[in-house]
């Protein structure tokens, strides 16, 4: 076993799923020659529609998608796969405009990287998105706070009752939140704290806010419960007890 394999099965990452999706047969089999090194099973498709389908019939534990594929492109690929399954999603793209990568971000992406890139900064990509995604070895204390119900072990959350449908960072980013009411974070100190990362894009944020919204506010446009403090960053709204509503 490799030393990264043998640090991964002290996480308990060994053996986890990975799809990858990318017409470029080069990029494929690089990419996934250094996730079987890592310890990883890796399956490959080449198209969108493939991805969808193999998605579907094998649920990998995650899926690195390419932006820019045959049939139907990595972001319709991303929607589609976000109507039925929360998989975490790390896409590719060579595209490097603001734009796209927000577009990836709004289509259900948890991550992305950009082309070219290191095979290895892939692989810690995917480390890092998988170690929020999987249960904690000592799981933190379910949370019933304002309408929120936030079960970090099962990776489940509920509003007012109803379960919300929320992908792996969208979930991490409420339960912090939900962990910490009523206090102001910045967007760099909310990249540290949700994606572990010390730099980044933080329109990441951004993006992740605003699909939160759409998910937990009656009018997305006008937040009553995740507020915006200006020249700060974002503030959960609610109270600290659990009988205590927004």
């Amino acid at each position: 076993m490799t030393e990264p394999a043998r640090a991964l099965a002290n996480e308990g990452l060994v053996d986890r799923r990975v799809l990858v999706v990318d017409d470029d047969p080069t990029v494929s089999e690089v990419v996934a020659e250094y996730l079987r090194s890592a310890g990883f099973v890796v399956d490959r498709v080449s198209d969108g529609f493939a991805a969808i389908e193999a998605e579907a019939r094998i649920s990998p534990d995650l899926i690195v998608l390419d932006r820019m594929l045959p049939g139907i492109d990595g972001i319709e690929a991303c929607r589609r796969i976000r109507l039925t399954s929360s998989t975490p999603i790390i896409l590719l793209t060579a595209l490097d405009s603001e734009e796209d990568r927000i577009s990836g971000l709004e289509a259900g992406a948890d991550d992305y990287l950009g082309k070219p890139f290191s095979p290895r900064e892939l692989v810690l990509r995917v480390q890092s998105v998988l170690r929020r995604s999987l249960t904690e070895l000592t799981p933190e204390p379910v949370l019933d706070r304002g309408p929120f119900h936030v079960d970090p072990a099962a990776r489940v959350a509920m509003m007012n009752g109803r379960l919300l449908p929320l992908t792996v960072r969208e979930f991490d980013l409420l339960s912090f939140l939900v962990k910490h009411p009523r206090q102001a974070f910045g967007r760099e100190e909310l990249l540290s704290a949700v994606w572990g990362w010390t730099y980044g894009d933080l329109s990441t944020v951004t993006v992740h806010v605003r699909r939160l919204r759409e998910k937990i506010e009656a009018d997305s446009a006008h937040p009553l419960l995740l507020t915006t403090v200006w020249g700060i960053g974002y503030r959960l709204d609610i109270g600290e007890d659990s009988d205590e509503l927004a």
